[in-house]
């Protein structure tokens, strides 16, 4: 496939949806500012728009073509102005195939594929093409790099693979804990829709919910929330379904996807650390999600993408996964983890209740007959504060260092080799300072090519020290003192 070729003509449908997609903020924002006396008015842009993107989406269409030479693929397009784009094969870090339902109805597959300066979105983007043109143009483009890559570890079986299990699919949705996410969204939406339902409607849905003994009351609101919890299992199961991971030579290949088929290429080389999360749902039953950050450009489409190695494994099958497809990752080493001292409790459970305290006073003030709702919330964030006091802390192994902290209600455990780290800082207040305190914080190159930052506070100072002078071989910085 040397020949220069455009997209296939389902695009023109693609760009379509896609500017209506974009479009899409600033038409409803018209909707609700015109109202109902507006209405035609409202009618009349929306047609004039909409007749606009028909000749614009042909338009892109027609003027997007791409070609592959020996070495290198061009791309050229835009409408005014004609771009074409030389990407050599030696630049392409990762080339992924997506295929939404439309596109397995046709046949079709989306192609992304980044470069090492693609930033925070894909070099080229290939919106649907033949599914045999998109297997042919990734193992073209990949062919050069084929010839010249090594497999890192010899001995690590040929091209292992694993595939999540029903049972495991179902496990991870149900201890998703998608059922906060889901709530906000349900509030927004019907903070939305209140405005186009008619007022003595809600008037009278407001005064028969009232109405409701409180059992039945408290019965449709664990309906609700039973409903919510389903659509998160659902929703879960949809993204995750089919996983499955394989490692060929210095890249792992993961598929995943029941309505979006999606297949992501991760070289080696870009994994900047090894992440390891365990909710506060999944925590109690021994599960855990493994995961990678990774520098470069965006790979699932989305700014906040933390590529997912694996969505469930039980704790002990942990090392053994990350022996067979990162093995330089895997912990061998027993070594227990540097924890705050006694003496740092007093600061992780000073910043949770704090808070809760400025709150409890306003409700006293405000709502006596409810404070102890401020008694509950009290006694959470004293337990949530320990939870963090306890599962702080890091330990140096070799030219590895694995550090561990609590992000929201999930427990995360990241293990990052010096000669990735991008910059270590020291923070010491004066009251840490004769407390012989300090926190630390290690910042790596992440997604988009932003920096992800990991901290461990109120460590030991001496423990500080230690892990300051491996990271700049110096030989005392003075911290603990």
């Amino acid at each position: 496939m040397y020949e220069k070729r455009r997209m296939h003509p389902a695009t023109v449908v693609f760009n379509f949806f896609r500017l209506i997609k974009d479009f899409f903020i600033p038409i409803l924002i018209s909707f609700f500012t015109l109202g109902t006396e507006g209405m035609e008015y409202f009618l009349i842009i929306v047609a004039i728009v909409l007749i606009l993107f028909i000749p614009y989406s042909i338009l892109s269409w027609y003027r997007f073509t791409y070609e592959v030479t020996e070495d290198e693929l061009i791309v050229e397009h835009g409408i005014l102005i004609k771009r074409k784009r030389y990407i050599s094969k030696n630049r392409i870090h990762s080339i992924d195939l997506t295929q939404n339902i439309l596109h397995r109805f046709l046949q079709l597959v989306k192609v992304q594929i980044e470069t090492a300066g693609s930033g925070d979105g894909a070099e080229v983007f290939l919106k649907a093409i033949d599914l045999k043109d998109g297997e042919m143009l990734r193992e073209h483009l990949k062919q050069t790099q084929e010839e010249e890559s090594k497999t890192s570890d010899e001995n690590a079986p040929p091209n292992p693979q694993d595939q999540i299990t029903a049972r495991r699919l179902f496990i991870t949705g149900t201890t998703s804990g998608s059922l906060g996410l889901l709530l906000a969204i349900s509030g927004f939406f019907f903070s939305q829709i209140e405005q186009l339902i008619p007022e003595n409607f809600v008037d009278e849905t407001f005064r028969w919910v009232i109405g409701l003994s409180a059992m039945l009351l408290v019965g449709f609101i664990i309906l609700f929330l039973l409903f919510l919890w389903v659509l998160g299992i659902a929703g879960t199961m949809i993204k995750y379904g089919n996983f499955t991971i394989t490692k060929q030579g210095d890249e792992l290949f993961i598929t995943r996807g029941l309505l979006e088929k999606k297949q992501i290429t991760l070289p080696l080389d870009r994994i900047q650390a090894v992440g390891i999360d365990e909710s506060i749902f999944r925590q109690p039953f021994g599960y855990a999600t493994v995961y990678v950050e990774v520098a470069g450009g965006v790979l699932d489409g989305t700014s906040d993408f933390t590529t997912v190695l694996f969505p469930l494994l039980k704790k002990e099958e942990i090392e053994q996964f990350l022996g067979k497809y990162l093995s330089a990752y895997k912990d061998v080493n027993e070594l227990k983890m540097k924890r705050p001292p006694t003496k740092s409790l007093f600061y992780y459970e000073g910043r949770v209740l704090i808070p809760v305290i400025i709150i409890a006073f306003f409700n006293y003030w405000l709502f006596p007959g409810v404070f102890y709702v401020s008694g509950i919330l009290f006694l959470l964030a004293a337990l949530y504060g320990w939870m963090q006091f306890r599962d702080s802390g890091f330990k140096i192994d070799s030219d590895r260092v694995t550090i561990r902290y609590r992000r929201g209600l999930t427990r995360s455990t990241i293990r990052v080799f010096r000669y990735r780290i991008q910059a270590m800082e020291v923070k010491q207040h004066k009251l840490h300072q004769f407390q012989r305190l300090a926190t630390v914080q290690l910042s790596i190159l992440a997604t988009a090519g932003n920096g992800k930052h990991f901290t461990a506070n109120e460590m030991n100072g001496e423990d500080v020290e230690h892990l300051f002078t491996w990271y700049s071989r110096r030989k005392t910085i003075g911290i603990s003192s």
